[in-house]
């Protein structure tokens, strides 16, 4: 049995790895902007979530 993709779950996670990756090639924190990214990022995930639920419903 496959089930939905879950795609609010599956961008956050990516999110979390990239900005993991970055801090482990340059450990110099940008705190400013990694919180602008992770923000905007995390409101850009829940935006394709809600699209993607609404799409699924049709």
């Amino acid at each position: 049995m496959r089930h939905r993709t879950d795609w609010l779950s599956l961008l956050a996670g990516l999110l979390f790895i990239g900005i993991g990756i970055r801090y482990l090639v340059r450990p110099e924190p940008d705190t400013l902007i990694m919180a602008l990214v992770l923000v905007f990022g995390i409101g850009f995930a829940g935006f394709v979530g809600i699209i993607a639920k609404a799409v699924r419903k049709r």
